[in-house]
């Protein structure tokens, strides 16, 4: 018996899978540790202080919640990032891992060429904007 598919259906392969030992939300897991570190820590005066504390864990979350609406509102749109050494890239965006650590993009357009599909490392990029 066989069977045709009407429309093939694309794989995306990231360079790195999840670890099989967690599903990658752990904070003790190796991956959680050696990917998520906060990069903010909290305050001094949020240490001694719970409401302090419970203001900056509001604003972060808000913060977090404003940035994933903005990938979403980004998808499937001609995206521009600046990225390190003044270099401009343009691409479709297509999506986000789940630790928003590569940016998965179709039709690149680089000072060197144009890729069909392309991961942009989020370290790489200082900002990018784009139409709404």
């Amino acid at each position: 018996m066989s069977l045709n598919m009407a429309t093939p259906v694309p794989v995306l392969r990231l360079p790195k899978g999840p670890d099989p030992n967690s599903r990658g939300f752990d904070p003790n897991s190796p991956r959680f540790i050696a990917l998520c570190r906060t990069s903010i820590p909290t305050s001094a005066a949020a240490e001694s202080d719970p409401q302090q504390l419970q203001e900056e864990q509001h604003a972060r979350s808000v913060l977090r919640e404003r940035f994933l609406r903005c990938l979403l509102a980004m998808s499937n749109k001609k995206v521009r990032f600046h990225m390190h050494e003044k270099v401009n890239v343009e691409a479709t965006f297509g999506a986000s891992d789940i630790d928003v650590l590569n940016f998965q993009v179709s039709d690149l357009h680089t000072p060197i060429g144009v890729q069909k599909e392309a991961l942009i490392r989020s370290q790489d990029v200082i900002s990018f904007t784009f139409d709404v």
